[in-house]
């Protein structure tokens, strides 16, 4: 099938030969955002997990993905601690040897705003991480409100023997209304100064967006696609929106105050963004896949492979491609 975008399968090949595999682990850090003495509530739609990957979730290992909705609160999946760095790790390796054959890693600290805290603790904590194992990537993944130039020099440090070294920003946005409505806690202008400074130290760029949040207009996707631009990130990682129990989106949700865009309406939309940005960008993740049993809606949002499938067919029905309309 012909190539309608960017896809990151497709870059690794093309720039290692072989692929990578994410290795996340939930390292202790929080976010100022939700910092009960510095935060203002958090995002609306973060729940208490923070984006755990899912292997690091055993106490919801008997969910399935097509497993009802349940409205009871799992605890937190993973310990806080350092040392338990060390388990999840090892953890996650078994899991991606064991399912995929895996060979090659990326040391990913994904959960909440990896670069909260002293600098003394931030190397301690990604010493102790990369000290297990061989490793190809490091990848940390913050707010664009939680850098600045120490915490970058220290970061950029880890190019001397990592093949890549990646910071994850999330924008979610470039619609300052919209970001507002969010409660993200940080507006585009901090966004754009800090991709700028990811990439003057020589580090990786990853943007995180978001499609379809309540009230989001084509020239609110306009925005989006602007920040995404003039940024210019070598990755994006787009997800539409999933309303998870436990966070203020939700309660609307239950107020019948929102709802989640259908399948179609985040196709037509993602495909939007997709034509209108730079083809050099590439996506990493098109979609959200919240395990099902906390996931209030939507309910009947396919797998990602199906997904994928759909994206194809319609890039290819239309003969649409990654940029073909930037101007």
């Amino acid at each position: 099938m012909a190539k309608f975008y960017n896809s990151y399968s497709d870059y690794l090949k093309n720039k290692y030969g072989y692929k990578i595999y994410k290795v996340g682990v939930s390292a202790g850090f929080s976010c100022p955002h939700r910092d009960s003495i510095t935060g203002k509530g958090g995002c609306v739609f973060c729940d208490e997990l923070g984006s755990v990957a899912a292997y690091l979730r055993t106490n919801e290992s008997m969910y399935k993905r097509n497993s009802e909705y349940e409205e009871k609160t799992l605890d937190k999946a993973v310990p806080d601690d350092l040392l338990d760095i060390k388990n999840q790790i090892k953890r996650a390796k078994t899991f991606l040897i064991n399912r995929y054959k895996a060979e090659h890693f990326s040391l990913y600290f994904q959960s909440f705003s990896n670069t909260y805290g002293r600098i003394d603790l931030l190397k301690k904590k990604y010493d102790y991480g990369l000290s297990f194992g061989s490793w190809d990537e490091l990848i940390i993944s913050t707010r664009p409100d939680c850098l600045d130039d120490e915490k970058l020099m220290l970061i950029s440090s880890y190019k001397n023997y990592l093949k890549d070294v990646c910071i994850e920003l999330g924008l979610q946005s470039g619609s300052d209304r919209i970001l507002k409505l969010m409660n993200r806690g940080h507006d585009v202008n901090t966004y754009m100064t800090y991709a700028e400074k990811v990439k003057n130290y020589g580090l990786s760029l990853c943007t995180h967006i978001m499609i379809g949040f309540p009230t989001e207009s084509k020239k609110d996707l306009d925005l989006t696609i602007d920040a995404i631009n003039n940024s210019q990130p070598d990755f994006i990682k787009i997800h539409n929106l999933n309303i998870v129990k436990d966070t203020i989106l939700y309660q609307d949700y239950i107020n019948g105050k929102i709802r989640a865009p259908s399948v179609d309406e985040y196709l037509n939309d993602l495909v939007y963004v997709l034509r209108r940005i730079s083809e050099k960008i590439v996506l990493q993740r098109l979609i959200c896949e919240t395990p099902s049993h906390r996931l209030a809606s939507p309910r009947n949002f396919p797998d990602k492979n199906s997904f994928i499938k759909m994206l194809d067919s319609y890039m290819e029905k239309n003969m649409y491609t990654q940029g073909d309309l930037l101007k």
